[in-house]
């Protein structure tokens, strides 16, 4: 993921909190993926207007992290979601 591209969640994919379980999925048509506490915080921040950059940098001042590892955690997510169809990339 480039830090230009901007993320988006594609049409039928949606963020959906579990009442039963008690935590977020992200749910696509017959599929669902369970979402920890940094997937979730990743996932709240896609619009589909701010570019992979803003994101990333925003993360970073909102938990205090190093700016490198919001950017290699946060790549490497996307990236496995983008390769499951959970998520579009506009380049």
């Amino acid at each position: 993921m480039q830090v230009s591209d901007i993320p988006a969640l594609p049409r039928g994919v949606r963020l959906h909190h579990d009442r039963v379980r008690d935590t977020w999925v992200l749910l696509a048509p017959e599929r669902a993926v369970t979402l920890d506490m940094v997937g979730h915080a990743i996932l709240t921040e896609v619009d589909g207007i701010r570019t992979f950059g803003d994101i990333t940098n925003g993360l970073a001042e909102k938990y205090n992290a190093p700016v490198a590892q919001i950017v290699e955690d946060s790549a490497g997510f996307l990236d496995a979601l983008r390769n499951r169809r959970f998520l579009d990339v506009i380049a």
